[in-house]
């Protein structure tokens, strides 16, 4: 089965680029350390300050910067909206096959490239977990306002349900939607990972912040959806390698998801497939188990047997499309007793 190359793993270089990385070391890496550290990049704001507002194929955020975005309308009066946010190194493409099919249901997808990804200025920068935060909220606010009466609900893959995930516990307003879709939330925090991984993730990140990674040489399988792969491999506008300070941003910013999962305020629904490769089973675990603990009961999680990463895109995806779409229609988004099918799935996968 083809391998993850397209869209390039957090800290790929523990794994795959550990024998240029000590190269790196032996040719002077000790020396810079001594001399003095660099600093991870953040990209500045951009454009010219004004009213965020939506233009017909973009949405302009209250900096001047653009958002491109992509919209699938049902044919007759929609039933609910929904705000997506793709992953990592991806773009607004990765809900080309989501959109049409939410959209036949009677629900109007709205899907925008982050800053930093797709189409952007200043693409395969980091541009700062604040600034991503900011523009989903913004963007939640537009389609209020643009929608007025219909329910509106979030949904991220991957970086993109982290960035909804860190909005639940930033201590500022709520996130003016109705509930949220998180499928293979990035969450793969700092305190989830081993002393060697965060050790080499600062000092890549402060030594060489320029330096990309990729995923080719990994075993990691993101799909099992071969086509689909090959495709984004093909796309121009996916990302094929990482900067450094990108991976350490990403890393902020997974830690603020989880830090913030327990202060979870909008019913939610966590899809995770149990062959992931990407983000590994102790931190989808530790969400999991920490709402669990937190006693919050506007959650509800389903767990994929045979789901890998890319759960909208797998070849299962049907299956996860149907599950969103009765989520999102349902009128109820909790039951008088959740936590019981939770805690016997999580029990099972997580032992």
């Amino acid at each position: 089965m083809p391998r993850l190359d397209a869209i390039p793993p957090a800290f790929s270089f523990f794994k795959g680029e550990m024998r240029s990385f000590a190269g790196l070391l032996g040719a002077g890496l000790l020396a810079t350390v001594l001399a003095g550290c660099a600093t991870p990049q953040v990209a500045p704001a951009g454009g010219q300050p004004g009213t965020p507002h939506l233009e017909p194929h973009h949405a302009v955020m209250a900096d001047g910067y653009r958002l491109p975005y992509s919209v699938w309308r049902p044919a007759g009066p929609p039933r609910a909206v929904v705000l997506a946010l793709h992953g990592l190194n991806d773009y607004r493409h990765a809900y080309a096959t989501v959109g049409p099919y939410l959209a036949g249901r009677g629900i109007v997808v709205y899907a925008y490239d982050q800053r930093g990804f797709g189409a952007t200025e200043g693409r395969g920068l980091w541009h700062g977990t604040d600034k991503l935060v900011d523009d989903m909220r913004t963007l939640s606010r537009l389609l209020r306002r643009r929608h007025p009466g219909l329910p509106l609900y979030l949904l991220g893959e991957s970086m993109g349900a982290a960035v909804l995930l860190a909005a639940q516990g930033d201590g500022q307003a709520t996130v003016p939607a109705d509930g949220m879709i998180l499928t293979a939330p990035a969450v793969w925090a700092r305190e989830t990972m081993p002393f060697y991984q965060r050790y080499l993730l600062w000092l890549v990140a402060h030594t060489f912040p320029h330096r990309t990674f990729t995923g080719k040489g990994l075993k990691v399988t993101a799909s099992d959806n071969i086509d689909m792969l090959r495709a984004q491999g093909r796309d121009p506008l996916v990302i094929k390698a990482t900067r450094a300070d990108v991976l350490w941003g990403l890393t902020n910013l997974m830690d603020r998801a989880l830090a913030a999962a327990p202060k979870l305020h909008l019913p939610t629904l966590i899809l995770y497939g149990e062959r992931d490769e990407i983000i590994p089973k102790k931190p989808a675990c530790r969400l999991l188990t920490d709402l669990t603990s937190s006693g919050n009961g506007y959650w509800q999680a389903v767990l994929y047997p045979r789901g890998y990463h890319m759960l909208t895109r797998d070849l299962q995806a049907e299956r996860v499309l149907n599950d969103i779409v009765r989520w999102v229609l349902a009128p109820v988004k909790t039951t008088p007793r959740p936590a019981a099918g939770r805690a016997a799935a999580i029990e099972r996968f997580c032992g």
